[in-house]
């Protein structure tokens, strides 16, 4: 039997006597290589890190690069347009089909009359250089529909404290309750940078009446920042280098050739003009001042690592929002089949995510104040709509669609996928494919026309598998 001593760390530990343990981490160490590195940070709580002015500020600057720079412009417009594409179409799940055609009509009628995904991609579009956007629910006469209610975009600069009335549980323009949950917005009635903007007038809009969507990043974070924050010195980078490599391209075109000589100071050379030009004609002739040769200027532009540098720095830009460098890039020279499904699959799965988010942000909130209207002005009664409805979107294009064919055919075949899954992936609703194909039949029945059907062709698709 082995004995331990009282100061053994084994018998300290299971007396419960304190000890020191010494511990170390290389990155919580600060030394003289990498005191200026971490010089900027700091310990503050996420709403203290970013706090109106800081907010104000990276709103304005990536507002700026997403107007002048047409990597960033075509980075931010290419997400919204993947995410929300022609928009969400609703199917309600209710036991009575009637009452699910009814609803789903209606509310992709309305939508149209409100441009439901022109104002979605818009959102998509200030959550990425914004940060956040915020959805007014409110009530438009003008609305050529049954349903009156309408969307209203305001912008993240309008909401915000008014420094007179600011409650202590107010962050920048929201109250929230002591469980946290908003209980009101205070909304300013022009923008601050608006040219009708003289005063601060502001009014106070209720929770059920607001929509704020943002990424959280942080716990007890309640305002966004700017998705593309982490790249926006980046992009100045990019910026400042191509026009580096422009200008010194400029400068070197200016100059035909420069006149030098090998001669020392006061040597034996014929006197020439400092900054003197010489009129060139082309298939001309010429002869030099003794003593001085002339030589082209070697712009050395643009520099063999620029296409390097250029994919490198939007490699990187583009990795903050899931996108892969293609895509971002608008060039897909570098890529081949396998690689590029490979990078798209992250890029799929983001959106998935995104899509899921505004769902239960934005759409069930909508959804959910629609129907009150609606059924009020058809005068039906309906269940709660909780969990009773699905959301289609846009479904994602393969590079090769015979190959997709043949793998969706070998998958209902197994059984191991269904109908409404296959019309899922495509952003279509099963039920109403079903019928139109129903219809489609029974019309070519009708004409005589007996369509063959076609088989998944697996050796053809095994053979190149194998090659």
């Amino acid at each position: 039997m082995k004995w331990f001593g009282r100061k053994s760390p084994v018998v300290r530990a299971v007396l419960g006597v304190p000890r020191w343990v010494k511990a170390r981490f290389d990155a919580a160490q600060t030394t003289k290589d990498n005191a200026r590195h971490w010089a900027a940070a700091e310990f503050l709580s996420a709403d203290a890190e970013a706090d109106p002015a800081v907010r104000k500020t990276l709103r304005t600057r990536a507002r700026y690069e997403v107007q002048n720079n047409s990597y960033a412009r075509g980075i931010v417009s290419t997400l919204a347009n993947d995410t929300i594409g022609t928009g969400p179409r609703l199917q309600m799940l209710f036991d009575g089909e009637d009452l699910n055609h009814a609803i789903e009509h209606d509310f992709a009628v309305w939508a149209k009359r409100v441009h439901l995904a022109a104002k979605l991609r818009t959102i998509r579009m200030a959550r990425c250089q914004d940060g956040e956007a915020f959805v007014l629910l409110g009530q438009n006469p003008n609305l050529r529909s049954d349903v009156k209610l309408d969307l209203q975009l305001v912008e993240a600069d309008r909401v915000t404290d008014d420094e007179l009335q600011k409650d202590d549980r107010s962050v920048d323009g929201i109250t929230f309750d002591q469980f946290g949950n908003p209980r009101s917005y205070k909304v300013l009635k022009s923008h601050p940078g608006g040219t009708d903007s003289f005063g601060t007038d502001a009014m106070t809009v209720k929770a059920e009446n607001m929509i704020h969507y943002f990424r959280q990043d942080r716990p007890e974070q309640h305002r966004g920042i700017p998705e593309i924050t982490s790249a926006l010195p980046l992009f100045a980078h990019l910026r400042r280098f191509t026009l580096a490599v422009v200008s010194a391209a400029e400068a070197a075109a200016d100059f035909a050739g420069v006149l030098y000589t090998d001669a020392p100071a006061n040597g034996e050379a014929d006197a020439v003009e400092a900054m003197d030009s010489i009129q060139l004609e082309r298939n001309m002739l010429l002869t030099m001042p003794g003593g001085w040769k002339m030589a082209q200027v070697d712009p050395k532009q643009p520099v063999t690592t620029y296409g390097e540098f250029k994919h490198e720095i939007l490699n990187e830009i583009s990795r903050c929002l899931n996108i892969p460098y293609n895509i971002a890039a608008g060039n897909s020279s570098g890529y081949n089949y396998a690689s590029g499904r490979l990078d798209h699959q992250t890029y799929y799965k983001s959106l998935k995510v995104d899509r899921s988010h505004i769902e239960e942000v934005i759409l069930d909130r909508i959804l959910e104040a629609w129907l009150n209207e609606w059924r009020l002005v058809r005068k039906r009664t309906i269940e709660d709509c909780d969990c009773r409805h699905v959301w289609f979107w846009d479904g994602q294009e393969h590079v090769d669609p015979q190959k997709e064919a043949n793998a969706q055919a070998v998958r209902l075949q197994s059984r191991t996928t269904s109908l409404a899954a296959e019309y899922a992936r495509q952003g279509k609703d099963w039920e109403t494919e079903l019928e139109q194909i129903a219809k489609e039949q029974k019309k070519m029945k009708e004409l005589g026309i007996a369509p063959e059907e076609a088989q998944p062709d697996n050796g053809k698709e095994q053979k190149e598998d194998e090659d």
